[in-house]
């Protein structure tokens, strides 16, 4: 019926720009297209936009079928030219390049940038929104996050997310955009402090799957999952963010989701690790972008900047570039120096 009522109100439909064609991007095609918005998304492969556009399918959503409305393209501007809005959902490590190749047809201050995706730009340890602010200075910009797979989300299962952003009006506008009876959205104005929450809880999943790979059991994901969020709390602290921010939707409720659901391609990548395959072939089988593995050197540069130690993400880090045994890493974590709990 809430739909029902949207789908009238034509002048709150919204012309929307996704820039990835992913599982992520996809996923919000499909729920922001049921409720009636006009939805473009941008594809860098040609294969790719033809499966959305004749097959109706994502090669990462195999088992849905997208709404007829939704077109996908290669070109930018066919995506960008008159939209409201633009979602970024793509990798991290990709973000700035795309961005400094599609600018010329964003609108600053009309045309606010949505970042979706969960990430740290390596060489610069730039937040997602600090990236689109350093390539174009006048954008308006809003950072959605929280915990949602997009498997999920393409299917309408319940799920609660966070929009963050300065601009107040921009935050009211995401909100009625994207609300029904299947996404509910909260505001902040935390930006940095939900993008580090996003970004660093991948790391904390990454170790978990480690964990399930060599055999532990809950106790010691329970350990993970609670140390793993004061790790996240005193560097997202460090660099800027809200305390309060990392025990919501962005920090606990994502950090919980990413690191128990089959679903978590960041779990799956330390399951692999921990059974002994290697990082080459851990990101093959993985097959999508694992955004644990592209962040870890970001997070502990980070670390080492605001002068705080993080065990598990120093761990993590040695098992991937330092040979280190996941094994072995349980054992440093387990014989630390004893302290209080903090």
């Amino acid at each position: 019926m809430y739909d029902n009522i949207r789908k009238d109100e034509k002048h709150k439909m919204k012309k929307i720009a996704i820039i990835g064609s992913g599982s992520w991007g996809v996923a919000l095609g499909i729920h922001l297209a049921k409720m009636g918005h006009d939805i473009k998304i941008w594809s860098f492969a040609k294969e790719e936009a033809d499966l959305i556009n004749i097959e109706k399918k994502c090669k990462f959503l195999p088992n849905v079928t997208l709404p007829e409305s939704i077109k996908c393209y290669t070109s930018y501007k066919d995506v960008i030219e008159g939209a409201d809005f633009i979602l970024q959902v793509t990798p991290s490590k990709f973000t700035r390049n795309i961005i400094k190749e599609y600018k010329e047809y964003v609108v600053p201050e009309k045309q606010p940038i949505i970042i979706c995706s969960k990430g740290i730009e390596k060489d610069t340890e730039l937040t997602l929104d600090e990236v689109v602010k350093d390539e174009i200075p006048n954008a308006r910009v809003g950072a959605l996050s929280g915990p949602s797979h997009a498997e999920e989300v393409s299917i309408a299962i319940p799920t609660v997310l966070v929009i963050a952003s300065k601009d107040e009006e921009l935050k009211n506008e995401i909100q009625e955009c994207f609300m029904n009876e299947n996404l509910r959205i909260y505001t902040s104005s935390d930006i940095k402090g939900v993008e580090l929450g996003g970004a660093l809880k991948n790391i904390i999943a990454f170790c978990t799957g480690m964990a399930a790979g060599i055999g532990l059991g809950d106790n010691t994901f329970a350990a993970l999952i609670t140390r793993g969020l004061v790790e996240i709390r005193n560097l997202g602290i460090a660099l800027g963010g809200v305390k309060e921010t990392f025990y919501g939707l962005s920090g606990l409720g994502d950090l919980i989701v990413t690191c128990l659901s089959e679903h978590s391609r960041n779990r799956k990548a330390g399951y692999l690790i921990g059974q002994g395959k290697t990082l080459e072939e851990t990101k093959k089988e993985v097959g999508m972008t694992i955004e644990s593995i592209d962040n870890i050197e970001a997070a502990k540069k980070l670390s080492e900047k605001v002068g705080i130690t993080l065990p598990i993400l120093d761990a993590a880090y040695d098992v991937l570039y330092n040979d280190l045994n996941p094994r072995q890493a349980v054992e440093m974590l387990m014989t630390r120096t004893r302290k209080a709990e903090d």
